[in-house]
């Protein structure tokens, strides 16, 4: 699995836990190992850090995201989907320090993928307020 796809499968877990009532964070997580058959020890590793460091800034994540929306804008009008690139690709560039340029790249790519037709340019957008601040 290469760190697209290892990505992918966080963006997953990220949107499904968005949909969710979760009472145990690491017992989901788990169970989403499991249950998506993943076995290579970097994915996982890559997989839990990315939903736990998510939960643990999601105070600073939020706030970015809402500091980089238009004027007319607020959160609650973003989709699930959306909101689930953008939180992962935000930790990425604030504290893992992978390279704002790939990580954009890649958002846009699950934008394509998984969101409506605006939600490439949308992604795109805000990624881009958030590293040109």
């Amino acid at each position: 699995m290469n760190r697209s796809a290892i990505r992918e499968q966080a963006f997953k877990l990220i949107y499904s836990l968005q949909i969710q009532k979760v009472e145990n964070l690491q017992e989901q997580i788990d169970l989403f190992i499991e249950s998506n058959e993943i076995k290579q020890e970097d994915a996982i590793n890559y997989i839990k850090d990315a939903v736990l460091g998510i939960e643990e800034n999601k105070k600073e994540i939020v706030a970015q995201i809402e500091k980089n929306l238009k004027s007319d804008w607020k959160i609650e009008r973003i989709s699930k989907i959306d909101l689930s690139i953008l939180k992962l690709a935000i930790y990425e560039i604030k504290y893992k320090e992978i390279p704002y340029k790939v990580v954009i790249n890649e958002a846009v790519e699950l934008a394509k993928k998984y969101g409506e037709d605006t939600s490439k340019v949308f992604v795109n957008g805000v990624l881009a307020s958030i590293v040109n601040a």
